[in-house]
């Protein structure tokens, strides 16, 4: 069986990463909007880089949840049989020993380079420009597709879920494109669809069966069933 999951902010709320919005949705009086696009890197690269510096330092205070551990157990059976695409840009899936994981709108601990297009493990700071280590350019951006922008790895996520048996959403609105569309384009193809989150999202009514609750009790709970003698992953 070939399974894609499809994770979003959801399964990652539950380790405690910051929002970085206050109550009004706004950070340091910026929307949060206005600190992630390309326009706004051109217009005050400072403080684009102070919002995505906090980011990545706020991971080192976060663990990863029994969702995370439980989908890296899923993983240890299914080997190459299962994907993971997740919105998020944190590695808490990776530190949960998950291995086969797209992160389609890039990753904190990255650097991208404006200059030659370089990509670079990174984790500390970008706001004082440090210099590319692949061409020596201090034109390093967070690796992070903005608002705007087109997000990562679309051709290989678009033959995963062709080649699916079972599709599964976890934590995910159903109000952002194109990861919103997945389970219309894994219906399309034949697959099984299931939604774990906390509310309904925007397309639970797409999926054949959507589950409501915490994903660290329903995702472990999940992969049980899977796993359990007679489960579709047996």
């Amino acid at each position: 069986m070939k399974v894609v999951v499809l994770t979003g902010a959801g399964i990652s709320a539950e380790s405690g990463v910051p929002t970085f919005r206050d109550a009004d949705g706004l950070w340091e009086g910026h929307r949060v909007e206005d600190v992630a696009t390309p326009e706004a890197y051109v217009a005050q690269p400072h403080v684009v880089h102070r919002f995505f510096d906090a980011r990545r330092a706020a991971l080192a205070a976060v663990e990863p949840n029994p969702a995370h551990h439980a989908l890296a157990r899923l993983e240890e059976h299914l080997g190459d049989d299962l994907l993971v695409v997740t919105q998020n840009i944190d590695d808490l899936h990776e530190r949960a020993g998950s291995t086969r994981v797209l992160h389609m709108h890039g990753e904190l601990l990255s650097a991208r380079c404006r200059a030659c297009g370089g990509r670079s493990r990174w984790v500390g700071d970008l706001g004082d420009f440090p210099p590319c280590p692949a061409c020596g350019v201090g034109a390093l951006r967070p690796d992070v597709v903005w608002f705007g922008e087109v997000p990562y790895e679309m051709d290989r996520i678009e033959v995963a879920l062709e080649g699916a048996d079972l599709f599964v959403s976890i934590g995910t609105s159903g109000a952002v494109y194109p990861a919103a569309g997945f389970v219309q384009y894994a219906l399309a193809h034949g697959a099984s669809t299931l939604e774990l989150n906390l509310q309904p999202s925007e397309v639970s009514l797409l999926f054949h069966e959507s589950r409501q609750g915490l994903a660290g009790e329903l995702v472990p709970a999940w992969v049980e069933e899977l796993l359990a003698p007679g489960g579709r992953a047996q």
